[in-house]
C-alpha cells in the first residue's frame, strides 16, 4: 500500500473523491488515499504542499497558478472541474448595500491572502471598472469568520462558491446582491513534484480512477439527494448547481493557462508569467 495524502474545500464538488475512496477504488490498486477536508480554501491548501502536508490539492485554478509562479515546486497534472466557479457577492442581510455599485471602496472579507476570495475581488472590481490598488482586505478564514465580519461590521462584503453560501443566504444571514463567475475551469488537480517524480504511475492510477468516477457520477441514481443531504442544500437548488456544474478529464491547455495568467499579471497579482512546462504535467 503507498499512502498518498490529499486535500480540498469540503464542498458538493469533491464528493466523486468520497464516493471513490469508500468504495475502495484506490484500495483495489493498493493506494491508500488520505483525504482531509480544508475548509479554508486554496490559500491553506498552497501552504500544505509547500510544506508537504499534503500530496495533492484539488485547488482553485487561479490560486495554484499563483503560488506555482511564487515558488510552490507542485504542477497542475489536470483539470478537474471545467465550468467556471460561480462566487456569490453577499453582503450581511442587513446591511445598507443594495447593489455592486455600492461596495467600491468597501472592505471584503477573505479567508486569507492568495485565497479564491482575495483574487476573484480583483477580477470583479476589475469587471466593474474600480481601482484595483486600493482594494482593502479582511482576512476571516472561514465561511464562519465571514458570516461574523459582515455581521458586525468589521467587512462589508464577502465572496464564495453561490450554492454553498446559499444556506445561509435563505436564513436571512447573507443577502447576495451579484454573481462572479470565474472566466476560465475553476478546480485543477495539484501534486507535488517530489511526488510526481517518485510516484509517476500512481499519480497516473489516481487521476484514472477519479476520471471514471466524474464521468458517471451525474448518472449515479439520486445523486441530487445524496447532495442535497450531504451539504446542506434544498434540492431545486442542487439540481440547478449540477446543470452548471461540468468534470473534466483533460490537462490544462496553454492557451488557457496563457488566458489566466494574463489576467493575475494584469491585475498585477503575479509579477512574472511561468512557462506551461514549469507549472503543467501530464501525467
Amino acid at each position: 500500500m503507498t499512502t498518498i495524502k490529499i486535500a480540498g474545500v469540503p464542498e458538493h464538488f469533491n464528493l466523486p473523491w468520497h464516493l471513490s475512496i469508500e468504495n475502495g477504488d484506490f484500495e483495489k490498486e493498493n493506494i491508500d488515499l488520505q483525504w482531509t477536508d480544508v475548509p479554508e480554501g486554496t490559500g491553506k491548501m498552497c501552504q500544505m504542499l509547500r510544506d508537504g502536508e499534503t500530496d495533492i490539492a484539488v485547488i482553485l485554478t487561479e490560486g495554484i497558478v499563483k503560488d506555482i509562479v511564487a515558488g510552490n515546486s507542485s504542477k497542475i497534472v489536470q483539470v478537474y472541474v471545467e465550468s467556471p466557479l460561480i462566487w456569490g457577492i453577499h453582503v450581511a442581510a442587513k446591511s445598507n448595500y443594495k447593489t455592486l455599485a455600492d461596495l467600491e471602496n468597501t472592505k471584503v472579507a477573505i479567508s486569507r491572502l492568495g485565497s479564491g476570495s482575495q483574487l476573484m475581488a480583483y477580477v470583479n472590481a476589475d469587471n466593474q471598472g474600480w481601482e484595483t490598488d486600493i482594494l482593502q482586505f479582511e482576512i476571516v478564514n472561514t465561511i464562519d469568520g465571514a458570516v461574523e465580519a459582515l455581521t458586525n461590521g468589521t467587512a462589508d462584503y464577502f465572496m464564495w462558491e453561490r450554492f454553498m453560501t446559499k444556506p445561509l443566504v435563505d436564513k436571512g444571514i447573507f443577502r447576495r446582491i451579484a454573481d462572479c463567475p470565474t472566466p476560465w475551469p475553476c478546480f485543477v488537480i495539484a501534486v507535488r513534484n517530489e511526488v510526481l517524480e517518485k510516484n509517476p504511475k500512481i499519480i497516473s492510477k489516481i487521476v484514472e480512477i477519479i476520471n471514471k468516477t466524474t464521468q458517471e457520477f451525474k448518472d449515479i441514481p439520486s445523486i441530487d439527494k445524496t447532495l442535497a443531504s450531504n451539504y446542506n442544500q434544498k434540492i431545486d437548488d442542487i439540481q440547478e448547481w449540477l446543470s452548471l456544474t461540468q468534470w473534466s478529464q483533460r490537462t490544462l491547455t496553454e492557451e488557457v493557462l496563457n488566458k489566466i495568467q494574463n489576467q493575475l499579471f494584469q491585475l498585477k497579482i503575479i509579477d512574472k508569467k511561468g512557462t506551461f512546462d514549469a507549472i503543467v504535467k501530464t501525467v
